[in-house]
């Protein structure tokens, strides 16, 4: 079973989450990108990746068709793991990380779902993962910066039943407004985006604590300074958690080595795909530590991710993006229930893209297959 062809499909849906001015580098945040990685066998099984995109959607599409496509066709589709490691060393020139391998990780999600349909099996089931049927989710707010807007989003996720609330505030006082109208006994998490230097960051999450969260995710900048993060962890006394941009097991590796954080967080559309997913989450295991994947996705890195989930001992928590989006890739299958996900039972990811979706939101032009 041969590839045949790997082609890169970019698509803007917008949205809306009760505010506006959420940015993304040097982009008003006003539609969820994707990059879609379809590819197909010389047998006709069509497998469907995701490489991260949010706000690079033109770069990733071109990292796809240019750098990885020409390689990737006529290789071997079952050998996986063979194949990242070979794409990974000749695509170093242009740097290990970033783009690189987010357009990695959307071909290799595609792979898997291949290997599954292939073999009449789940993602979860390839992988040996528990035979779970949902896993609860968590509300992922979008950055509000205002008080009471926050309080309120908190307050409805919270009635509409998800396990846990994260934050994407950075003012103290709107931290504080989202604690009081949260209750105590649902967790709370603080997710700042690597705003501060290392003494900042002491200063301020020794502050947080007072505000009792679950975790404080990426306090640092940059987000691989081990050192730092481990000296705030030892000193802030507030658990830490990062990884959503780390890419492939070494810079996991090097973290956990270093003891930087309590929680690490993969996410399968940039640290190289399901290959290297689950070789983090090995690591976690030997080093003891649990594992929250990074997963604010609608396209096929969600359900890649609510499939590995089977593979993470309770709690195993699906990240949802706390948005309305204008449509759906996969109908009903990512919508909450009572903060519940449910993990498509279907061959490989569970489920394919509609392609009246892709047709209507699709970037480039071309039409949908």
């Amino acid at each position: 079973m041969r590839i045949a062809a790997v082609e890169a499909i970019p698509l803007a849906i917008p949205y809306t989450y009760g505010a506006s001015g959420y940015t993304l580098g040097a982009q008003r945040a006003q539609v969820l990108d994707f990059c879609l990685v379809r590819v197909e066998t010389d047998d006709g099984i069509v497998g469907w990746g995701d490489a991260f995109a949010y706000g690079s959607c033109t770069a990733v599409s071109a990292a796809v068709r240019d750098m990885v496509a020409p390689l990737a066709v006529g290789a071997d589709a079952a050998d996986i793991a063979g194949l990242s490691r070979r794409l990974q060393q000749a695509l170093h020139i242009f740097g290990r990380y970033g783009i690189t391998l987010h357009a990695l990780s959307g071909l290799d999600i595609a792979l898997w779902d291949i290997a599954g349909k292939a073999a009449g099996k789940s993602l979860a089931a390839l992988v040996g993962g528990a035979p779970r049927r949902s896993v609860p989710a968590y509300a992922s707010l979008l950055r509000y910066a205002d008080a009471g807007l926050v309080a309120t989003h908190a307050a409805r996720a919270v009635a509409a039943g998800f396990a846990a609330i994260k934050l994407h505030e950075i003012d103290e006082a709107v931290i504080a407004a989202a604690r009081a109208a949260v209750p105590a006994a649902v967790p709370l998490m603080f997710d700042v985006n690597c705003p501060w230097a290392p003494d900042e960051a002491l200063s301020i999450c020794s502050r947080l604590a007072a505000h009792r969260p679950h975790w404080v995710e990426e306090p640092v900048f940059p987000p691989e300074d081990f050192a730092s993060l481990r000296r705030i962890r030892d000193a802030a006394r507030v658990p830490l958690a990062a990884g959503e941009n780390w890419c492939t097991a070494v810079q996991f590796a090097q973290a956990l080595d270093a003891r930087a954080v309590d929680i690490v967080q993969p996410s399968v559309t940039k640290v190289g795909g399901v290959t290297e997913f689950l070789r983090v989450l090995d690591l976690a295991r030997e080093h003891g530590v649990r594992v929250a994947p990074h997963s604010p996705y609608f396209g096929p890195g969600a359900l890649a991710t609510l499939q590995l989930l089977t593979r993470i001992a309770e709690p195993a928590w699906f990240e949802l993006f706390y948005l309305d989006a204008a449509a759906s890739l996969f109908g009903d299958a990512l919508r909450p229930a009572g903060g519940t996900m449910t993990i498509p039972q279907g061959p490989g990811l569970g489920c394919d893209p509609d392609p009246a979706v892709i047709a209507r939101y699709r970037t480039d032009g071309s039409g949908a297959r």
